[in-house]
């Protein structure tokens, strides 16, 4: 009994260490907050380090070059990756994702929110519709753990 309750013991903590896959820079998942509370730490600062986990709603689909973090209040984050070092797998979207980084305020061209999403799959008419600049927190990530 007591080789059993080892056997799933190891098997479980196998399983947990497997489900999370590390991209970039080698990171952890300590002091990581949420979207919420970074708006609230950057407050009026144009850009700032640190660490934050929400979900994935969605990857580029074309190579998994950025993705969109969302939580549940209806905050939302473009994440790019440092030097276009590494790439997210294009499936994450709806996984849990802890980023350490910089997050900065910017105003995307025109340009780059219709090549954003022509890269997410939006139809010919969708990308058309874009026709203003838009100014967002963005992050660029060094490590993304990937649950």
């Amino acid at each position: 009994m007591k080789r059993i309750i080892v056997s799933f013991t190891l098997l479980f903590a196998l399983t947990a260490f497997v489900s999370a896959q590390n991209f970039g820079a080698k990171i952890t998942d300590k002091g990581a907050i949420s979207l919420a509370e970074l708006k609230t730490k950057m407050g009026s600062k144009k850009e700032m380090e640190g660490k934050v986990t929400a979900k994935i709603e969605e990857v580029c689909q074309k190579k998994g070059c950025w993705m969109n973090l969302v939580d549940g209040k209806g905050n939302k984050i473009r994440v790019t990756f440092k030097d276009y070092a590494f790439f997210m797998p294009k499936n994450g979207a709806g996984k849990t994702a802890i980023i350490e980084g910089v997050a900065s305020l910017e105003e995307t061209s025109i340009a780059d929110l219709k090549e954003y999403a022509k890269d997410a799959g939006k139809s010919k008419e969708e990308i058309a519709k874009i026709v203003s600049t838009k100014k967002e927190l963005v992050f660029e990530a060094s490590g993304v753990i990937l649950k």
